[in-house]
């Protein structure tokens, strides 16, 4: 893939999960998939922070789409912290059985925007 092409990519991604932060963890923590996304017992604080955080970090996303090359920080924070995240997510769960079905929910989530985001960043400074 070429560099203006994955720019692009880079582009439309960064406003898809920019999106889903910012509106689909609330839905998928709250109805459509709980267990997957939350806690068990629930912890509406615990709930309350990470729907905050993220939506915050998606409007950045969103605003970062317009330059991605100047926003390269953020993205890789984005990168990074998802791994963070969904690591110690991934051990969680495989240790406590009450968590096991965030193998199925934040988990994979968290490890595929970090996939996609790494895969679609520059390599190298333009320049």
């Amino acid at each position: 893939m070429d560099a203006a092409t994955r720019n692009r990519y880079l582009k439309v991604f960064l406003v898809v999960f920019g999106l889903i932060f910012v509106v689909g963890i609330f839905p998928m923590m709250m109805w459509i998939f709980p267990s997957g996304w939350g806690w068990t017992p629930r912890q509406p604080e615990y709930e309350q922070m990470i729907m905050g955080i993220y939506a915050t970090l998606g409007v950045f996303l969103i605003l970062a789409a317009r330059d991605p090359a100047a926003n390269a920080s953020l993205i890789w924070f984005t990168i990074w912290s998802s791994i963070v995240h969904g690591g110690i997510m991934l051990v969680q769960a495989l240790v406590d059985p009450t968590e096991r079905s965030n193998l199925l929910g934040d988990v994979p989530a968290l490890f595929l925007v970090a996939a996609v985001l790494w895969y679609l960043m520059p390599k190298k400074r333009p320049g």
